[in-house]
């Protein structure tokens, strides 16, 4: 269920309530995730302002980043997108006309280390800095940490888990973590290793997501 007021209320208080245990000295990213409407996003922002937020993530839908103009011109919230992207055309408009701070691409949907690149390039020439998406796993992992590595222009690196404790049967060499910090391997490649007969046991499951519904029972924007 999402009711966009109630949900935006709520997030006001939550953002409050972790600024306050944890000071100045910690970095507070919000994810939106494309589930609210212009208005709405506009609202929520400009009451983030205070916090200090590292970024606002996922704003606005991916489909049309016209809207992202109007946004920009009225929040100074800063502001990261770009996770649902599937080349650097996608990237364009958000680029070009300085529209995002932080560039959410994800290696594994933008077309690989290659294309990859030359999105990072590009946001380089803007001051926009990399916020890799990173939900994937271990190949993910190790494909961002080599994007980063090779990027002067660096924000954060999302790491849902630590390396080493996914699937480590079937990678049984990751990309080493110490405190905090990813390592750059000293492996060939990515530095990760593979073992097909393992994977054998771990067979595609197709995972449906939910479908966000508003109180009235309409479908909600998402």
């Amino acid at each position: 269920m999402l009711e966009p007021r109630q949900s935006i209320l709520a997030a006001i208080r939550q953002v409050h309530a972790v600024r306050e245990a944890v000071g100045e000295d910690m970095e507070i990213a919000f994810d939106v995730h494309t589930r609210l409407d212009l208005p709405d996003t506009l609202w929520l922002c400009n009451e983030l302002e205070p916090y200090r937020l590292f970024f606002v993530e996922g704003p606005l839908r991916c489909e049309n980043t016209q809207s992202f103009r109007m946004l920009r011109q009225r929040t100074s919230a800063p502001l990261a997108a770009g996770e649902q992207f599937s080349s650097k055309w996608e990237f364009r408009q958000l680029i070009e006309e300085d529209l995002i701070d932080y560039a959410r691409i994800d290696v594994c949907i933008v077309g690989g280390l290659t294309e990859a690149r030359k999105v990072a390039g590009w946001c380089e020439t803007h001051y926009i800095k990399l916020a890799t998406h990173n939900p994937l796993g271990p190949v993910s992992t190790a494909a961002c940490l080599h994007l980063n590595l090779a990027s002067p222009l660096v924000g954060v690196q999302e790491q849902a888990r630590k390396p080493g404790t996914q699937l480590p049967e079937v990678f049984p060499e990751q990309v080493e973590w110490k405190d905090g910090w990813l390592l750059p391997p000293e492996r060939p490649g990515l530095g990760v290793t593979f073992d097909r007969e393992a994977a054998r046991a771990h067979p595609m499951r197709e995972h449906r997501h939910r479908q966000l519904q508003k109180p009235d029972g309409s479908v909600a924007n998402h």
